[in-house]
């Protein structure tokens, strides 16, 4: 299934306001995010690294961890009311315009002026 990013906020803020406690403070988010990236991390090197998995270590698949991050990243941007469709749009055009000039284009692709 493909979900826009409102409708993702929309499934997450449905999810964490069945419960009392709601959303975490932003630093308790931080930190959660912080710790979610690292497991990421962990699989990216069991994968691609040098640092094979133990036996006795779990497989765990790269998508489900990304799907954490997005997960956490998700309560962070609803509990700050933070659309994440706006700040995509801010971020891609700021490098766009940013970085246009700082890769070597492959052949026949145009510069986005």
């Amino acid at each position: 299934m493909n979900y826009s990013t409102q409708e993702i906020q929309e499934r997450v803020d449905r999810y964490i306001s069945q419960f009392k406690e709601g959303y975490f403070s932003p630093l308790s988010l931080q930190a959660r995010l912080t710790e979610e990236v690292g497991e990421m991390a962990r699989e990216i090197n069991h994968l691609y690294g040098e640092k094979p998995k133990k036996s006795t270590e779990k497989e765990k698949a790269l998508e489900e961890e990304l799907g954490d991050v997005i997960f956490v990243l998700t309560c962070f941007a609803n509990s700050l009311n933070i659309d994440l469709s706006d700040a995509f749009e801010r971020s891609m055009s700021k490098i766009e315009v940013r970085d246009k000039n700082r890769w070597t284009r492959k052949e026949g692709e145009k510069n986005n002026e």
